[in-house]
């Protein structure tokens, strides 16, 4: 085994192992070879190869996702580190523990007007939870360093002494980096200034740091609920929303309690991998229509909750926050071991607890309440969804029409990506099977990355990966299939309706050539070409009938990953979709 020559190198490598951190995703370059030259010689970690620094963090992000574990991300120096910006940014806001190692240049060859050196240090300060940035090594390459960098030398001491004062730092940011992002899931930063030499190697460790052991934590406790199971116990009118949580965290018994409750209405989102037969899984399908009524007031304030119990991540639909915020509970409180969004600007209690804690404390002190609150507005709930069969029925081939074929066809078990912008919200408008696995990066809800994501997620996952994804986010991603890790059982269905369609729902477009160039962008490309060069089978449905003939073959075993790409009509998917909410109504 050989380790690289530079101490601080080694340092990195030796405390990312003591730590467990196992998955090392590497983006080629020639300052982070010390680091490369470490992780990949040692046969502990398990290294990949992505060339598309925005891909790596995503396929690294998307690992994280699946397993809950600490990913690494490692590139050279300069440009290549602003490209792990959206990755960075989407597992801040989504709690994901990433850790990004970005090797840089010594401090005296910034601002000289040399290539790829830019201001490194602390880059992410707004989007990360720790940035350590490592001291220079003054024993290796000290000549350069007396020739160049004086001022990284001490008249005090000599190179040994200091030297390890150096290794000392480094070790004790190196422990709270790694830390932090195990503890708190967050991302973090690990800037690591490298000098020339950099692929000199040998055979032992020239560096021992000092790692601690994880302190024992103290479980996590909910108490002092009386005030609040009081509030609850009075109340007749009680919404529970969940927003974007990992399949099998809650406890289904709780669930199932709370959907006893007449008091009670529980809305999900496809994001949350919630199910119960009695929840509201569409919600804009019981918003729509009250906000076309001519008595719309009156509804509204009847929907309005007294209490408002929150738990989950970012919420998708618009419509609900938008009634939320104008219609807003006495009480609002969120259940987060870690933070609380002010979403509806009616926050009034943050439970720091994980999910299940709470409701073990809580629903002991409940008790059920008489109200027609649920009994109300699930007859709405039958009604739309025997609506929303009947409009299926009337509607040309669309991309609607296209998500009521799609979403039934996928097979138990499966783990389900889907992109963001028209794909998500398409999703909220139908039930999904409870044996489905969701996943939606909805920490920033960007388009960039949803391919990249489901690649790396499927690494560790057994079942088959479907990404259900737009033509926009799928060509801004591209990249994501160019690596070696993707999976024979890897799917992809791009709709393709030639542009962002979702600008045409949109309040403000308009049929003009401005319009159609730089707001829906409409295009020609040909998905097939892709998927020649990425080694991807192809599959095209252009109607309804094709489109369920492919289903039937679409997930069977395969020699390699497969594509279906389903083309829509660019005009008319939003006429369709608004007409929806008004023949629901």
């Amino acid at each position: 085994m050989r380790y690289s020559s530079i101490p601080t190198a080694q340092s990195v490598i030796l405390h990312c192992k003591a730590k467990g951190v196992k998955d090392i995703v590497i983006s080629p370059g020639s300052r982070n070879a010390p680091l490369t030259i470490g992780f990949t010689e040692d046969p502990y970690f398990k290294c990949y190869s992505v060339v598309d620094e925005r891909c790596a963090a995503f396929f690294a992000l998307g690992i994280a996702q699946n397993t809950g574990k600490i990913v690494a991300v490692v590139c050279t120096s300069g440009s290549a580190m602003l490209n792990y910006y959206p990755a960075v940014a989407e597992a801040f806001y989504s709690d994901i523990p990433l850790l990004v190692i970005s090797a840089d240049r010594p401090s005296y060859r910034i601002d000289i007007g040399d290539g790829q050196t830019i201001r490194q240090e602390n880059v992410f300060k707004n989007h990360i939870g720790y940035q350590a940035n490592l001291k220079q090594d003054v024993s290796h390459a000290t000549t350069t360093i007396q020739k160049f960098g004086e001022q990284l030398l001490s008249a005090k001491k000599t190179v040994e002494e200091q030297q390890k004062d150096i290794n000392t730092f480094n070790s004790a940011e190196l422990q709270n980096a790694i830390d932090y992002a195990v503890n708190e899931y967050a991302p973090v930063h690990i800037n690591v200034p490298l000098e020339e030499p950099l692929y000199n190697t040998e055979e032992y460790s020239c560096v021992y740091p000092t790692v601690k052991e994880e302190e024992e934590t103290i479980p996590e406790s909910c108490s002092k609920l009386d005030d609040f199971a009081s509030i609850w116990n009075t109340s007749t009118r009680k919404m529970i929303l969940v927003g974007v949580n990992k399949p099998n965290v809650v406890e289904q018994q709780f669930l199932d309690e709370v959907a006893e409750d007449e008091s009670v209405i529980v809305f999900t989102e496809t994001t949350s991998n919630i199910h119960h037969s009695t929840f509201f899984n569409s919600i804009d399908s019981i918003l729509a229509p009250i906000e076309k009524s001519e008595n719309k007031e009156e509804l509204f304030t009847a929907l309005k909750p007294d209490v408002l119990l929150t738990f989950g991540g970012l919420i998708v639909s618009k419509k609900i926050k938008h009634f939320l915020r104008t219609y807003k509970p006495k009480h609002h409180w969120h259940i987060d071991g870690k933070k609380a969004y002010n979403t509806f600007y009616s926050l009034s209690h943050h439970f720091k607890v994980d999910t299940n804690t709470f409701f073990n404390a809580f629903l002991d002190k409940t008790k059920f309440v008489d109200s027609t609150y649920y009994a109300k507005w699930s007859k709405v709930k039958l009604n739309y969804e025997e609506k929303r069969e009947a409009y299926l029925k009337t509607i040309p081939f669309s991309d609607m029409l296209a998500f009521s074929q799609i979403l039934p066809s996928i097979p138990d078990g499966y783990q389900v990506h889907l992109s963001n912008s028209s794909t998500v919200r398409y999703a909220q408008l139908f039930p999904l099977k409870n044996t489905l696995k969701v996943y939606c990066n909805r920490g920033t809800s960007g388009i960039d990355g949803s391919t990249s994501t489901a690649v790396g997620a499927s690494i560790y996952n057994k079942k088959p990966t479907l990404l259900v994804t737009g033509d926009l986010s799928f060509l801004y991603d591209s990249n994501a299939l160019w690596n070696n890790y993707v999976k024979p059982n890897f799917r992809i269905i791009v709709i393709n309706n030639s542009g962002g369609g979702i600008f045409r729902i949109l309040p403000g477009q308009e049929e003009t050539e401005n319009y159609k160039t730089y707001f829906e962008t409409a295009h020609n490309l040909e998905i097939e070409n892709l998927c020649n060069m990425y080694n991807v089978d192809y599959k095209l449905a252009n109607d309804e009938n094709t489109l369920n003939q492919h289903l039937e073959d679409f997930y069977k075993e395969s020699d390699k990953a497969i594509l279906l790409e389903v083309k829509t009509p660019r005009i008319i998917n939003n006429k369709i979709l608004l007409s929806y909410f008004d023949f629901i109504s």
